[in-house]
């Protein structure tokens, strides 16, 4: 017999038996632990729409970005910006939702505007951004602002 417990009340547990519940107990927890794992490996990367010109650099898992020139905020999920504008808009963090959503919080490189917005897994090489509530995202092309709509496809 094998004792578990200090408490002269409690009940012996044979080793066997011990051995058998350390094994349910650990497939249990590598059973959950997997598929977050597996997930936050989708939503690493470099993403582009051609229309809008707008990137998105991203990895949701680590958060272990450094924005160019912008280093005062430290390690990010990720950031948006464009080839037609010099200003970003930072990701401040990141949600897991399921294993094909992400939501993102993002405000932009002044800190005065910030807005939510789901980022979800399409097929393989593409991200629909869904712009969820908050400050409008937008950039400057031309001197003038251009709205971005609320929902978008980047690719690889």
């Amino acid at each position: 017999m094998f004792y578990l417990c200090h408490d002269i009340n409690q009940v012996y547990v044979s080793k066997w038996q011990f051995e058998f519940k350390m094994k349910k107990y650990l497939i249990i927890l590598i059973t959950i632990f997997v598929p977050l794992l597996i997930h936050a490996q989708s939503f690493k990367g470099y993403y582009y729409n051609d229309e809008y010109q707008l990137y998105l650099i991203i990895n949701a898992d680590s958060c272990n970005i450094e924005v160019p020139d912008q280093e005062i905020y430290g390690q990010l999920a990720g950031y948006f910006g464009s080839k037609r504008d010099s200003r970003l808009w930072l990701i401040t963090e990141c949600k897991c939702i399921n294993d094909k959503k992400v939501e993102i919080t993002v405000i932009n490189d002044y800190g005065s505007e910030d807005f939510t917005a789901i980022l979800t897994e399409e097929k393989e090489g593409y991200i629909k951004f869904k712009h969820k509530e908050g400050s409008t995202f937008k950039i400057v092309v031309n001197s003038k602002y251009v709205k971005i709509p609320k929902e978008l496809v980047l690719h690889h």
